[in-house]
């Protein structure tokens, strides 16, 4: 008889089984092929025409544009930021350099941004709704106590089973619907969708970016007219002291015009702290770090543009984003609501595939690779036609489900007709108050002139002791006035200009602006 050692019972078949067991583990590991993964970089897919409609909501008349456009530049890369820059630095800008480094800088386009490089990270691997379902398992078992069964070749015994068992199973399924290519369409149709959110996040801050430039002018130009006026001040009080010193002037002169001197300092002081404020407002909206000092390269003069209401509106419209956005939703939802009709109302085809194999000897001391130690249980394929008869009824859940679609959708179609009527109340609103700063800028150019015309004659008057203290700053005053009204028209005319072109959707700077 022949003496097996048991001390290392199938060492041999061991290492194999290491060998085995380390290939299936690298070829599981992260960082291989996965499903739904294709190699070589996925490319951007270029912005499509968003969808037509020839008839307006509710049955009413064609809009002024047969055509729903939206071209739109690609997403930013985020990969390389912008050159920070460093704290107590001095940066000169004009409002298009504002514009630019706030498209580099700002963080509240990062957010959009990452939702539209997520959908179209989505669209370009829309085929993988068309791959199957995989699972693979393996089970490795020990019985707690010991198992037999009954062999009868050729008399009935009974023969102890191993105490440990091996299992594995593998199955895939693919369920094919029409369904699944509408929601291609979907993922088309949302990708869409989010450049449309991100072009609105751009447009809006490079709006607020130039409002904002255009705003710090205004302050500054506005501290500029109180350091004239200080400055005059100054001289009128020297004057007085010096006639006062000369006796021709009561001290109660010299101490008046001391006291309007003092009296304006704080009011600078205040205007200081305000523009300050505002440009550390400015410098975080264009990203940049604290600290950083940015000057303005730039004036408000506006350049009068010849507007016409009915010609914004007619060519506007379509442009509007925010008009896109809901014929992008309508669409949407009518690829929805097609992909559930087709869901309940057509055909399933469910082909599946399982493998379950079962190793009858000990997985410790048998030899894995013996094919005659593995049994098949119920693996199979098959090929399942399924139709589900709920969604045929009209009061079932499905049925009911479809109903709030259509709801949605003509509540959409309402809201698209409500945001036509609105949007053309506000272009022609702004249309109106655009001419009426126009009209009002040449009447407040002329009272400026005239206003500086009397502050130059009575202060003129005043040192020849023609004129009293009141006299002069009565005329500074209004001089001052008259300049800041003068300057908030032309401020007033800029801004709602970058609101007009935001409402029709149109390239900032194309209507007019400031030269």
């Amino acid at each position: 008889m022949e003496h097996v050692d048991r001390r290392h019972p199938g060492l041999k078949d061991r290492r194999v089984r290491a060998i085995a067991a380390a290939v299936l583990l690298a070829s599981l590991a992260p960082g291989g092929f996965a499903l739904g993964s294709k190699d070589g970089e996925i490319r951007d897919p270029s912005s499509r025409d968003l969808g037509a409609y020839a008839q307006g909501p509710h049955g009413t008349a064609p809009e002024p544009s047969g055509t729903w456009s939206l071209a739109l530049a690609a997403i930013p890369k985020p990969e390389t930021p912008a050159e920070a820059v460093p704290e107590n630095a001095t940066l000169r800008l004009t409002v298009e350099e504002a514009v630019s480094t706030a498209r580099e800088g700002n963080l509240g386009l990062v957010s959009p941004r990452i939702a539209a490089e997520g959908k179209r990270r989505a669209d370009a691997l829309a085929w993988n709704n068309f791959l199957p379902t995989v699972d693979v398992s393996g089970t490795l078992g020990r019985w707690n106590k010991e198992q037999s069964t009954y062999v009868f070749t050729p008399m009935p015994s009974e023969v102890a089973l191993p105490r440990w068992s091996l299992s594995a199973s593998f199955s895939t399924q693919l369920m094919l619907n029409l369904a699944l290519f509408e929601g291609v369409k979907s993922l088309r149709a949302d990708y869409e969708a989010g450049l449309i959110s991100y072009a609105q996040a751009e447009a809006q801050l490079e709006r607020d970016v130039r409002k904002s430039f255009y705003n710090l002018l205004l302050l500054e130009e506005n501290m500029r007219l109180m350091e004239e006026q200080i400055e005059a001040a100054r001289r009128r009080w020297e004057q007085a002291r010096a006639n006062y010193n000369s006796g021709t002037a009561p001290e109660l002169t010299m101490l008046q015009a001391q006291v309007a001197y003092e009296n304006l300092k704080p009011a600078l002081e205040e205007m200081r702290i305000g523009h300050r404020a505002a440009r550390d407002a400015f410098a975080m909206t264009l990203g940049l770090s604290r600290g950083a000092e940015v000057v303005l390269a730039g004036t408000i003069e506006p350049a009068y543009a010849n507007l016409d209401t009915e010609t914004l509106i007619s060519s506007g419209l379509s442009s509007r984003l925010d008009i896109q956005s809901l014929v992008k939703s309508i669409e949407s939802l009518q690829i929805a609501e097609t992909a559930l009709k087709y869901r309940l109302w057509t055909p399933s085809l469910i082909l599946g595939w399982n493998l379950d194999p079962s190793f009858s000897g000990d997985p410790w001391e048998d030899d894995l690779f013996d094919p005659d130690l593995w049994s098949q249980r119920s693996g199979m394929f098959r090929a399942t036609l399924s139709l589900r008869l709920n969604g045929l009824f009209p009061f079932t859940q499905d049925g009911q489900q479809l109903a709030d679609m259509r709801d949605q959708r003509e509540s959409l179609r309402a809201s698209l007709a409500q945001a036509l009527r609105g949007a053309e109340m506000e272009i022609d609103g702004l249309v109106r108050r655009l001419e009426k700063s126009r009209t009002s800028h040449a009447a407040l150019e002329l009272n400026a002139s005239l206003a500086e015309r009397a502050y130059r004659l009575s202060e003129e008057a005043y040192a020849a002791g023609a004129a009293d203290l009141l006299d002069v700053q009565n005329a500074e005053l209004e001089l001052r006035k008259a300049r800041l009204e003068l300057l908030k028209e032309d401020y007033t005319y800029v801004t709602g200009l970058l609101d007009l072109e935001y409402a029709v959707g149109a390239r900032f700077g194309s209507l007019g602006g400031s030269k």
